[in-house]
């Protein structure tokens, strides 16, 4: 079996991935966000 040596595996890959989840999410929010202002503001 390998040796596994600690802070040697590239995680650039999973850094981009979670990069983008963040983005996805933080820009869902804002939508939600300003979908819920845009309804109070015209009393749905």
């Amino acid at each position: 079996m390998a040796e596994h040596k600690h802070g040697e595996m590239d995680i650039s890959d999973h850094e981009a991935t979670f990069a983008g989840f963040i983005t996805f999410t933080v820009r869902t929010v804002i939508v939600i966000l300003v979908s819920v202002v845009l309804l109070a503001l015209i009393n749905a």
